[in-house]
């Protein structure tokens, strides 16, 4: 793998509310990246609506990664559960973790509709990974089974702030899970990687479509948001024993890397 690294997760390409119009519009952010991770909800594979409009930006941006000497490594999402592999990367030998995120609960997407009326269908998936309560890789398997089995059969109706903040209101359940997750994922990202990697001195995580960054203790727990509203998209890039974070600058026509937030040095000890 070629530094820098560089991670991005939940660009949703094809989706109602992705903000990303245009494949095109990322070749900035790409520009002089040795490789390059969509740490999961990349595509819209589960949504037969605009699948095959999804699956057409996927290889546009395989095809730009590829023209930009730039490896393209994916992992899976609630979105796109179908990606090859166990579903995280270690860097700096195991000491930065990334995945998706969707992991770190017990159910998932525990705001999705499909999933609040079908807790008997979570309970049956992890009944069948037994092991899953102390291995990472059936862990992530049971998290790739929920989404799979219990995919959302439809997409927002708009874009704007008001049709979002409807859609998240319906059920009143659905809106109280999200603030339930926006609220503590720090804690429940913090508890997943102390269980499943505890070596791990930063976890890099997607999914809650909220970016963030939290310390606990010694570790460091980054979220780099999403592409789709309110939420904003932020990156981390590995170089050279140093972990950068910082945001995105977009625009329709343009996406590129912004502001620096924090930099961490990895130095040869087992401190940060």
């Amino acid at each position: 793998m070629r530094e820098p690294v560089r991670v991005f997760s939940d660009l949703h390409l094809g989706h109602r509310v992705s903000r990303i119009a245009s494949v095109a519009a990322l070749r900035p952010m790409l520009e002089g990246a040795g490789t390059a991770v969509f740490n999961g909800d990349t595509w819209q594979e589960l949504t037969r609506c605009v699948r095959e409009q999804s699956a057409e930006m996927l290889e546009e941006l395989k095809t730009l990664c590829a023209s930009l000497g730039c490896e393209a490594v994916f992992l899976s999402g609630n979105h796109d559960p179908g990606w090859p592999g166990p579903g995280w990367m270690e860097l700096a030998g195991g000491r930065i973790v990334i995945t998706h995120g969707d992991a770190i609960l017990f159910d998932g997407s525990p705001w999705k509709r499909e999933i609040l009326s079908n807790p008997d269908k979570v309970l049956e998936l992890w009944a069948e990974h037994p092991e899953a309560d102390e291995d990472p890789g059936e862990r992530l398997r049971v998290a790739r089974a929920i989404a799979r089995c219990l995919p959302s059969q439809d997409q927002p109706a708009g874009k704007r702030i008001w049709q979002r903040a409807w859609d998240a209101a319906i059920p009143p359940q659905r809106a109280l899970k999200m603030l339930q997750a926006w609220t503590f994922q720090g804690t429940y990202a913090e508890a997943f990687r102390r269980h499943y990697f505890p070596k791990a001195e930063v976890l890099v995580i997607g999914h809650f479509h909220r970016h963030g960054f939290w310390r606990r203790g010694s570790r460091l727990i980054i979220n780099t948001g999403s592409f789709v509203n309110p939420g904003r998209a932020l990156w981390v890039e590995w170089r050279d024993g140093y972990l950068r974070r910082g945001v995105i600058d977009e625009t329709p026509e343009r996406c590129s890397l912004g502001e620096v937030l924090g930099v961490w040095r990895f130095a040869d000890t087992d401190t940060i």
